[in-house]
C-alpha cells in the first residue's frame, strides 16, 4: 500500500534490538533496504491504530498487531551474491532443486546473532513470511504467490531452533524463483529480475492445547463484497471465518462467509444436509509435538490437520459451532446436544461479552478510509485472553465502469455462457480462445491431473499472447481437490475469464477470503459461476462444435473466427459470452 513512503513510517520501525516481545514497539526490522509491500502495509496498519483506533471501544480485547521483525531487502540481495546463486534462480529448473540449493547456502554473518537472539527469548511459534516488493502493491497487489512457514519454536535446543529459524528464511527466499512465483510475475508488468524479497518474523496467535497450537478464529474481511446477496449491498462487505489456522480460507478450504451487516443470516444453502457438507470440517494447526520427517522444502512440514472431534475434544467448538439433528433437520446452537457439528459460528456472531462481528466492521471501516481504498484484511482470535492479532492488509481492485446487460443479451441465440453470479465488471472483446475440461472425462479423482495439463496449455497460450476464456467444475484454486481443480494461480494466469460449473450435489459458494480470489480480482479476471438447477448455461454443444487446437486427455483448446464478446455488471453480478460467426 502506497499511501505512505517507508521514509514516512521510519519513526514506527525500530532496529532490533534483541528483544522481541516489546509491548511499546512490537515492529522492528534487521538489515537495511525496503521493508517489501506486506511489512510496508503492516507499517500503514500499525500507524492507523495508534492514530484512528478508539481502545475504549471494545474494552477487554487487545486489539494489535502481533509483535514482528522485518529482515529487509539488502539482507536478500547480500544472500544471493555471496553464495552465487544468481544462476541457479533464473535457470529452468525444478523448485526443490532451487530450494535445496537455498538450503546449502549460509545467510549473511550479519543478521546470525539477531536471529540467535531472537530464538533465545522466544519459545512461542514463529511465522515467517514473504514481503516481496510487488507484494500488496497498489497497483497489481497480489497474494499466496510466494511461501510462508510455520515454525512451532519449542525445540530444548537453541541451536536446533536457531537452525529451523534459518531454514524457515532460506526457503522463503527461494520461493522467490519457484516456477509458480515466475509464471504469475511474468503475467503481470513486472520482471522475477526486478523482484527483492524481505522476511517478517512474526509471532502466531493462538495458544497450546495438546500438542497443538492454534487460534480459536481466524479470519479474512473485506470492505467490498462482490457477491452480494439478498439485502446485502456490495459496500457492505464480506468476512470468512474458520476454526485455526487462517491457511483453510486462503487456500481456498471451506469456511463461513457471511455479511458483516446481516451476521446472523446465514448463507443460501438449498438444504440443511448441504449447509453441513459445505461446511468446514477440518483445521490446520501448528504441530507442538513428535518432530515430523525432517522436510525443510515443505511449506507444511510443521503443520498439522485436525478434525472437528479434535477440537471438541481440546474444548475450542462451544462457541462457534452448532449442532445439527437430522431427524428434526434443526441447528441449535452450542455442543450441549447430541448430533452433528456445524461450523456456523453463530453463538460467536451474537454475542454481546465478545462483540466480534462489529469489531471487524469498526476496524475495517477505519481501516479503509484512512487508505483511502477498499481492503482487505486478514486476521486472528484467541477468546481467553481476548485477543483481535491483525496479520495482514493488502489493497482492493474494484472496477468502477458502468456496464448494462439486458434480458435481450442473457437471452441472444449467440449468447453461449451467461450467470447471475459473477465476479468482476466491464467489456472484453478481444479473446478468440477457449480453453475447457472435457465434462465426459471430469472426476475428482482426476483434478491434480487437470491442473497440469491446463499448465501445459497456459504456457503455450501465454507464450504467444493470447488470452482465454478457461471452464472447469468445482471451485478454481482450492487446496483440496475434492473441491474443484487444485491449480495455482499462475498454471492459469492467461485467463481473461474463469468458468466454474458446479459439481452435483456440491454447491459451494466461493471463497472471497482466498488468495487465489484475490488475484482474481487484482488482475480484472472475471468468475463466472454456473449454478445447475436455475437459468445459468454454457452451451457445450457450440462449445464442442468448434475447431480444436490442442486436445489432451481431460482438456481441449479451441479457437474461433471471431473475437467473442464478454459483458459482466459487477452491480447485479450479471454476466454472458457472446459469439459472433
Amino acid at each position: 500500500m502506497k499511501n505512505a513512503s517507508e521514509k514516512d513510517l521510519e519513526s514506527l520501525l525500530a532496529p532490533f534490538d534483541r528483544t522481541f516481545f516489546d509491548p511499546s514497539q512490537r515492529f522492528k526490522v534487521i538489515g537495511t533496504g525496503s521493508l517489501g509491500g506486506k511489512a510496508h502495509g503492516l507499517a500503514v496498519i500499525q500507524d492507523i491504530l495508534a492514530m484512528s483506533w478508539d481502545n475504549t471501544s471494545f474494552p477487554g480485547i487487545d486489539v494489535s498487531i502481533p509483535s514482528l521483525t522485518v529482515i529487509r531487502t539488502d539482507v536478500f540481495d547480500a544472500f544471493l551474491t555471496r553464495n552465487e546463486l544468481h544462476k541457479i534462480a533464473y535457470a529452468d529448473e525444478d523448485d526443490s532443486y532451487k530450494a535445496y540449493a537455498f538450503q546449502k547456502a549460509d545467510l549473511p554473518a550479519e543478521i546470525l546473532g539477531d536471529l540467535r537472539a531472537l530464538v533465545e527469548q522466544v519459545h512461542t511459534p514463529l511465522a515467517v513470511r514473504s514481503s516481496s516488493l510487488l507484494e500488496d502493491a497498489l497497483s497489481e497487489p497480489f497474494a499466496g504467490v510466494y511461501e510462508t512457514k510455520m515454525i512451532p519454536n519449542n525445540q530444548p535446543s537453541v541451536d536446533e531452533r536457531f537452525r529451523r529459524l534459518s531454514e524457515a528464511v532460506k526457503f522463503v527466499y527461494a520461493s522467490t524463483f519457484f516456477r509458480s512465483a515466475r509464471d504469475y510475475v511474468r503475467a503481470t508488468s513486472h520482471r522475477t529480475e526486478d523482484e527483492k524479497m524481505a522476511v517478517i518474523l512474526q509471532e502466531v496467535v493462538g495458544s497450546p492445547v495438546g500438542d497443538r497450537f492454534y487460534p480459536n478464529v481466524s479470519g479474512v474481511a473485506r470492505s467490498y463484497n462482490f457477491y452480494a446477496m439478498g439485502r446485502a449491498r456490495p459496500e457492505d462487505g464480506v468476512v470468512s471465518l474458520a476454526l485455526g489456522l487462517g491457511k483453510t480460507i486462503v487456500d481456498g478450504g471451506k469456511c463461513w462467509t457471511y455479511s458483516p451487516a446481516y451476521p446472523t443470516i446465514a448463507p443460501p444453502y438449498r438444504s440443511s444436509v448441504e449447509l453441513v457438507k459445505s461446511t468446514q470440517s477440518t483445521f490446520w494447526a501448528v504441530n507442538m509435538g513428535k518432530p515430523p520427517a525432517y522436510d525443510p522444502i515443505n511449506e507444511r512440514e510443521y503443520l498439522v490437520e485436525g478434525t472437528l472431534q479434535d477440537a471438541e475434544e481440546d474444548g475450542r467448538l462451544q462457541y462457534i459451532a452448532s449442532t445439527y439433528d437430522p431427524a428434526s433437520d434443526s441447528r441449535t446452537p452450542g455442543t450441549s446436544r447430541v448430533g452433528i457439528r456445524v461450523l456456523d459460528f453463530s453463538m460467536l456472531l451474537a454475542s454481546r461479552e465478545l462483540p466480534v462481528n462489529q469489531l471487524v466492521r469498526n476496524i475495517l471501516a477505519v481501516c479503509a478510509e484512512s487508505v483511502g481504498a477498499p481492503l482487505e484484511a486478514e486476521f486472528a482470535m484467541t477468546f481467553d485472553p481476548p485477543r483481535f492479532g491483525f496479520l495482514q492488509a493488502r489493497p482492493m481492485v474494484v472496477s468502477q465502469a458502468e456496464v448494462t446487460l439486458t434480458e435481450a443479451d442473457l437471452r441472444s441465440d449467440r449468447t453461449r455462457i451467461r450467470s447471475g453470479t459473477v465476479l468482476g465488471n466491464g467489456i472484453v472483446d478481444t479473446i478468440s480462445d477457449i480453453v475447457y475440461v472435457k465434462p465426459e472425462m471430469f472426476a475428482t479423482t482426476s483434478t491434480r491431473a487437470i491442473a497440469d495439463e491446463l499448465a501445459d496449455l497456459n504456457n503455450v497460450l501465454t507464450s504467444s499472447h493470447r488470452p482465454y476464456i478457461l471452464i472447469g467444475f468445482g471451485r478454481w484454486g482450492s487446496a483440496d481437490p475434492f473441491l474443484g481443480i487444485p491449480v495455482a494461480w499462475g498454471q492459469i494466469s492467461g485467463a481473461q475469464a474463469i468458468v466454474e460449473a458446479s459439481i452435483p450435489d456440491l454447491n459451494i459458494d466461493f471463497s472471497q477470503g482466498s488468495h487465489f480470489f484475490h488475484n482474481l480480482t487484482s488482475f480484472h479476471v472475471s468468475y463466472f459461476c454456473i449454478r445447475s438447477g436455475g437459468s445459468d448455461s454454457i452451451d457445450w454443444q457450440w462449445l464442442q462444435s468448434q475447431r480444436i487446437v490442442n486436445d489432451r486427455k481431460f482438456t481441449r483448446h479451441i479457437t474461433l473466427p471471431n473475437p467473442l464478446t464478454l459483458k459482466v455488471d459487477g452491480r447485479s453480478g450479471t454476466g454472458m459470452v457472446a459469439s459472433h460467426e
